[in-house]
């Protein structure tokens, strides 16, 4: 028998169940809410870890979704530092890390995402760092703080963010890549070409279509990275970003259906094969209104998204997901890019609204006559359309030059 009930369990200190939480409270629900999260602080935006936070000029509690009082205030029991050990689905029950035993009436698996590791030899030296969490970007820091040159190895969001905050720290960076150009894996060689650009003006050197053979140090410190043609790279420190994988131990040890992509399954309500049992965020395989499949999006605004349709559904209202997802990064304070989609099936045509040139354009990568997603720079008021186009899965094709052209009015396609 459990040792106590609650309406609501939010299984994960992210960004998902503190927007679940959130969103329960403003429509009005007054049920028991408890939130368990294995992080040692309440819930908090990611992506400062690898910009303003990693470089010292904004704090710990700038990145809290919420001060610390805020769940009390609410209502919402906040358990930090602790873990759901076993999900029993039929029972609707969850055992805690704290030894109790708490049932429910639904939850919301939301436990994020692992980073992916690379196993090469040498991969356990010391000064080899993986960034995911904020307690990362503390070690990344000090670790960085006398380091004269740092490696990243791995050409998108995390490489990138990550040399653009150590360069304007006066640190000499160097991404190593399998991509032949940055950020192309997602957006193609047209924005690939712009941001090396951007990037090596400020003196981060890039070396495309790479792969890491080993680390090597003569004591217990990495000191070189060694590719697999035998370049070697003098190193202080190493940063990885090559990605990451869904957190589905308590998923799979519960008997939850799991999807393609090694995600939860979940249907367009983001409820998952047991009743009452919802997932949202990294590890959540959903059916997209805008992919007509099921999809797995990483990112912080989706998870935010996520756990307000969570919430919507737990009030009964039976809707699906059908926001687009959305995108952001700094560069620095070099350049914003946003982005909506994305284009998971890939693009076969692409049209430059506004100029590559003077760092103020959008990109729509298309496939087969439609949006599959936008990219822009400069340009944020294109994505409203950009999100319509998605959504309502516009015919683009015939309407090419008007795309392209920055005084067309995109209203009336």
């Amino acid at each position: 028998m459990a040792d106590r009930h609650v309406d609501v369990l939010l299984i994960g200190g992210g960004a998902a169940s503190a927007s679940c939480a959130e969103t329960l409270r403003e429509r009005g629900f007054a049920g028991s809410i408890m939130l368990v999260g294995r992080e040692p602080d309440p819930p908090y935006e990611r992506p400062p870890g690898s910009k303003d936070y990693l470089a010292g000029t904004s704090a710990k509690e700038d990145a809290f979704l919420h001060p610390a009082d805020w769940y009390a205030e609410h209502d919402i029991e906040l358990k930090v530092r602790t873990s759901v050990m076993k999900l029993d689905t039929e029972a609707k029950e969850a055992a805690l890390s704290t030894k109790e035993t708490v049932s429910f009436e639904h939850a919301l698996i939301a436990s994020g995402a692992n980073v992916r590791r690379l196993p090469v030899d040498g991969s356990d030296l010391e000064g080899i760092h993986y960034l995911r969490a904020l307690r990362n970007a503390d070690a990344i820091r000090d670790d960085t703080a006398d380091a004269a040159h740092v490696v990243m190895v791995g050409g998108s969001y995390i490489g990138c963010e990550v040399a653009a905050t150590l360069t304007s720290l006066g640190k000499t960076c160097t991404v190593v890549m399998q991509e032949d150009l940055p950020l192309s894996r997602g957006f193609g060689e047209t924005a690939g070409r712009f941001f090396e650009g951007l990037l090596s003006s400020k003196g981060i050197t890039f070396i495309g279509g790479a792969e890491v053979a080993r680390f090597e140090g003569e004591g217990e410190r990495v000191e070189r990275v060694v590719l697999a043609d035998d370049t070697v790279l003098e190193a202080d420190a190493v940063i990885l970003g090559v990605g990451a994988v869904p957190d589905v131990m308590l998923a799979r040890s519960a008997k939850l259906e799991l999807g393609e992509g090694g995600g939860v399954l979940c249907d367009d309500r983001l409820r998952t094969s047991a009743p009452g049992i919802f997932a949202a965020g990294d590890m959540c395989e959903y059916v997209s209104a805008i992919h007509g499949r099921h999809v797995r999006i990483e990112h912080f605004e989706v998870a935010v998204a996520h756990g307000k349709t969570v919430a919507a559904n737990i009030m009964g209202d039976d809707v699906a997901h059908t926001e687009v997802p959305y995108f952001w990064s700094d560069l620095a304070d070099w350049a914003t890019l946003e982005s909506v989609g994305p284009a998971l099936d890939g693009f076969d045509d692409e049209v430059v609204r506004g100029s590559l040139e003077d760092g103020e354009f959008t990109l729509w990568l298309l496939r087969e006559g439609r949006l599959a997603a936008a990219l822009t720079v400069g340009r944020g008021d294109d994505l409203d359309h950009a999100r319509r186009f998605l959504s309502e899965h516009t015919p683009l094709a015939d309407h090419r030059a008007a795309l392209g052209d920055p005084a067309a009015d995109l209203a009336a396609l």
